[in-house]
C-alpha cells in the first residue's frame, strides 16, 4: 500500500498474514492529564495529514484513503487485532482441501441507503478492479484468482473471472494456486464491495461527494469539506452497530505539525503523531507512546531520467545518505535506518528467523564508494554537472525530508544539484502514479505478512513500477515464487532472498528507513485498533471511557 503514497504507498498495495508481522493492537491508553476530561458525548476530534484522493475502492493507493474506507466499507473479512483477519460481511467460509476454493456465506446486512449487501455487490467491485478499463494500480493483487491476469491484459473476458455469486449469499471463488493469505486480502480496500446500480446511478460523480456514496461499514462519511475537514458518523444500517460506541469523529485537515501539536495541547484534538522536535518535550507525558510499524519509505529512481538509467549513479544516490543521523534527528520517533525494501520483524523463514535477519543489510551508508560509484556515472555519463528533481509532499516533514536529502546527496556527490519540487498530496501521488517524476520520496505499507508484497513492485509488468526497472532474472524469480515454488516453503524463502539481493545490487530502489510512530493521545480513548495493513486506524470498537 502507498501508505503516505504512503504512505501506505503507500503504498498501495499492499498489506497479513501468516500472522508474523509486528504491530497490529488495541491501544487502552491507562495515562492521564488535568485536561483529559472525557467528553460528554461519544465523540472524538482528529487530525488528518491531508485531502482524502479517492473514495473509489478500485482506485486508492494511498493510506489515507484507506484510513477512511477501512471505517465506512467492510469487506468479507476485517481487520481485527493483531493483524488478524476475522468475519465481516462474511458470517463463513468453506475452503477446499486443495486451498484453492473459497466459498463464502454472507450474513444479512445492508448499504446506508437500506439495500441489502448481496454476494453480487463483491463479484461486480472484484470484476471492476481486475477490468483493464478500470486501470486499478491494485488490479495484481487478484491475480492468484482463475483468469484475473489474462482478463486485465484483455486476453479474457471479464465474464470469465473465477469469482461467481451463487446466490445472494453465496460468493464462490476459485484460485490458480493455495494462497495462504487469501482471508487476510479479502479485507484490503481494492476487494471492498461496490453496489453496481448505484454506482451506474451515479455516473462520472461516484465517489466525489457523500450524496454520492453509500456505506456498509460501520461510520459514514458526512460533512466533507475538500482540503479541511470531514466527519466520520455511526452507521445506524451497519449489521453489527450495537458494537460502535462512538456516534461521530471529527476530522480537520492540518498540514503543519507545530500547528497540530497546538491543537493537542489546546485539547481540540484528541491524538498527535510525534516529529523528532516534539518528542524529546512530550516523552514523559503520561498520554505519550510508541509504536513499531513494519512501512518502509524510500526514494524511487526513475529511469526515465538519463542519470538514473545509470547503475553507478543509483548506487551512488543509495550509498551517500546518512540514514542514522536522519531518523535520529529528523524522526527521532522509533523509525530504524532501512536495511533492505522488506523491514525487520516483518515475515519468518520456515525455520522461525526473520527475513531482514537472514538476508543481512544490503543499504549500507557508505559515502567512500558512493564518490567512486558517482565518479564512474559522470564519466560513463560525460558531464561534470548533473541536476536531478527530488519530488516530495508539502507537509512539514516531507520538506525536511526534501531538504536534508538534497543537503547529504550535494555534499557528497560533487557536482549534483538536487532541485526539490513540494506538491500537495493528491497532486504528488498523481506525478508518482503517472511516472512524472525524477527521484520521488515514497513509502510502502505491506498488505500481508509476507515479503513478496515488497518484492513484487519491481517486476517489470507491475502496476507499481513506475521507475521503469527491468530485469529478466528478477522477473523470473520473483515468477517462481507465484507459481512454481508456492508449495515449497523453504525454496520460496530462499528464492525471495536472493531476488532483494538483485534489485538492492542493481541500486533501483533506495530504501531510507522502516517506519516508526510517536504519538500523544488522550486517555479517555479506549479500544483504538491499530494494524499495519491496508489503513492504520479501525475505529469499530473504539469508545469515549467516562
Amino acid at each position: 500500500m502507498k501508505k503516505k503514497i504512503v504512505p501506505v504507498v503507500a503504498s498501495v498495495l499492499g498489506a497479513s498474514l501468516l500472522l508474523t508481522a509486528c504491530g497490529g493492537n488495541k491501544d487502552n491508553t491507562n495515562g492521564a492529564k488535568a485536561n483529559d476530561k472525557a467528553p460528554d458525548k461519544q465523540a472524538i476530534n482528529l487530525s488528518f495529514a491531508s485531502e482524502i484522493p479517492t473514495m473509489d475502492v478500485a482506485k486508492a493507493t494511498d493510506g489515507e484513503s484507506m484510513n477512511v474506507m477501512r471505517n465506512v466499507f467492510e469487506g468479507l473479512y476485517a481487520m481485527g487485532e493483531d493483524n488478524k483477519p476475522i468475519p465481516g460481511v462474511a458470517e463463513s467460509v468453506d475452503i477446499s482441501p486443495d486451498k484453492t476454493k473459497y466459498t463464502f456465506h454472507l450474513r444479512d446486512s445492508k448499504w446506508s441507503n437500506g439495500t441489502p449487501v448481496t454476494a453480487k455487490d463483491f463479484a461486480f467491485a472484484w470484476q471492476r478492479a481486475v477490468s483493464p478499463e478500470t486501470a486499478a494500480e491494485y488490479a495484481f493483487l487478484f491475480f492468484d484468482i482463475k483468469n484475473a491476469k489474462q482478463i486485465n491484459q484483455k486476453q479474457l473476458p471479464i465474464d470469465q473471472l473465477g469469482v461467481k455469486a451463487l446466490d445472494d449469499k453465496t460468493l464462490e471463488v476459485q484460485l490458480d494456486r493455495p494462497v495462504p493469505y487469501f482471508l487476510s486480502l479479502t479485507t484490503f480496500s481494492t476487494f471492498l464491495p461496490i453496489n453496481e446500480d448505484y454506482l451506474k446511478s451515479q455516473g462520472d460523480k461516484y465517489g466525489l461527494e457523500t450524496n454520492h456514496l453509500i456505506y456498509n461499514g460501520a461510520f459514514t462519511l458526512d460533512n466533507w469539506k475538500h482540503e479541511q475537514s470531514f466527519q466520520l458518523k455511526k452507521n445506524p444500517n451497519y449489521w453489527d452497530a450495537k458494537t460502535v460506541k462512538l456516534e461521530e469523529i471529527n476530522f480537520n485537515v492540518v498540514k503543519d505539525k507545530s500547528t497540530e501539536v497546538n491543537l493537542y495541547d489546546s485539547g481540540q484534538i484528541d491524538r498527535v503523531a510525534l516529529t523528532a522536535e516534539f518528542v524529546d518535550k512530550y516523552k514523559g507525558d503520561p498520554n505519550f507512546k510508541e509504536r513499531a510499524e513494519v512501512g518502509i519509505q524510500f526514494l524511487r529512481l526513475n529511469q526515465k531520467n538519463e542519470t538514473l538509467k545509470n547503475q553507478h549513479a543509483r548506487l551512488a544516490i543509495n550509498g551517500a545518505m546518512n540514514k542514522k543521523a536522519y531518523v535520529e534527528t529528523i524522526l527521532n520517533n522509533g523509525a530504524i535506518p532501512a536495511e533492505g525494501m522488506v523491514p525487520a520483524k516483518f515475515a519468518k523463514s520456515p525455520e522461525g528467523t526473520d527475513f531482514r535477519k537472514e538476508n543481512g543489510n544490503l543499504v549500507k551508508d557508505d559515502v567512500k564508494t558512493a564518490k567512486e560509484n558517482w565518479k564512474k556515472a559522470k564519466q560513463e555519463l560525460g558531464t561534470d554537472k548533473v541536476t536531478i528533481e527530488l519530488l516530495t509532499s508539502d507537509n512539514a516533514l516531507a520538506k525536511k525530508t526534501g531538504e536534508y536529502l538534497k543537503g547529504e546527496l550535494e555534499k557528497n556527490l560533487d557536482g549534483l544539484t538536487v532541485n526539490l519540487k513540494p506538491q500537495p498530496r493528491k497532486q504528488q501521488l498523481k506525478l508518482l502514479l503517472s511516472g512524472d517524476y525524477e527521484i520521488g520520496i515514497d513509502g510502502w505499507g505491506p498488505d500481508f505478512a509476507d515479503p513478496i508484497t515488497f518484492l513484487d513492485l519491481f517486476t517489470t509488468d507491475s502496476a507499481y513500477n513506475f521507475d521503469k526497472y527491468s530485469n529478466k532474472e528478477y522477473d523470473e524469480l520473483i515468477h517462481k515464487v507465484k507459481t512454481d515454488l508456492a508449495g515449497d516453503e523453504k525454496a520460496r524463502f530462499e528464492a525471495m532472498k536472493q531476488s532483494e539481493k538483485i534489485l538492492l545490487q542493481d541500486g533501483s530502489v533506495a530504501p531510507l528507513y522502516q517506519q516508526g510512530r510517536s504519538y500523544l493521545q488522550r486517555s479517555f480513548i479506549k479500544g483504538l485498533v491499530t494494524t499495519d495493513f491496508g489503513g492504520e486506524f479501525n475505529y469499530k470498537w473504539t469508545e469515549v471511557a467516562k
